[in-house]
């Protein structure tokens, strides 16, 4: 801050106070700058993919596999139904190895427990299943 006193050549005695503002305004606009270059790169630091909604048409290849749950929570390996979690592990172990890896896709019944789905996501990643689909109806058009 910066006052100007007058010479004495006016004959007035009054001290001539102002404020000298050009320091604030530099002050300012270096911080303007910073939050403008600053506050893009916050706002979008987490890269995501968003869901879009779209109709995808989805191909059945004959190397998928489909895996179903029922209301019951009952597995079944395409339309054979599964005794035991343990069976479906080794089953799932011995296409696992195969080159290259098919999907096993699983069809939860929308009624059934998330045990019943549970218990097949458990038995894919026990038998190193990298590929995992859950199939979904598309919800009718207008609703």
């Amino acid at each position: 801050m910066s006052m100007n006193v007058a010479s004495s050549d006016d004959g007035d005695d009054a001290v001539m106070s102002a404020i000298n503002t050009t320091p604030l305004v530099d002050v300012m606009l270096v911080l303007l700058i910073i939050f403008l270059i600053t506050i893009p790169v916050v706002t979008t630091s987490i890269k995501l993919s968003l869901p879009k909604e779209r109709v995808e048409i989805r191909e059945t290849k004959p190397e998928n596999i489909i895996i179903s749950v029922d209301q019951a929570s009952h597995i079944y390996w395409y339309d054979t139904r599964i005794s035991s979690v343990d069976a479906l592990v080794d089953k799932l172990k011995k296409v696992s190895s195969l080159t290259p890896q098919p999907e096993v896709q699983v069809r939860g019944d929308a009624a059934s427990r998330y045990e019943g789905v549970g218990k097949v996501l458990l038995a894919c990643q026990r038998a190193g299943i990298v590929k995992v689909a859950f199939i979904t109806e598309p919800p009718p058009l207008g609703g």
